[in-house]
């Protein structure tokens, strides 16, 4: 899955759908979290569900109320940490 291009979009604040992914984090149905070649998605809202989940393809969708993204780049962590 290397070199795969990414993208993100989201209909109506109801359905997100996510190419390029290579894993989930974790999930609620408050939030999730999404893996990808540059770091982590950060995904809120209520009463979502994953509608369908690639890890061969890289392709991902959920349905729900859809409230916020955050994208945190890869090592994000680390740096917070090391400027405290």
């Amino acid at each position: 899955m290397e070199n795969l291009t990414h993208t993100l979009t989201i209909e109506n604040k109801k359905r997100i759908t996510a190419t390029g992914i290579e894993g989930v984090r974790d999930f609620a149905p408050s939030q999730f979290t999404l893996i990808y070649p540059g770091g982590k998605i950060s995904v809120g809202g209520e009463d979502m569900k994953i509608v369908a989940f690639s890890k061969q393809t890289g392709a991902f969708s959920a349905t729900g109320v859809i409230s916020s993204v955050r994208y945190s780049s890869a090592g994000e962590g680390i740096r917070k940490k090391l400027l405290k």
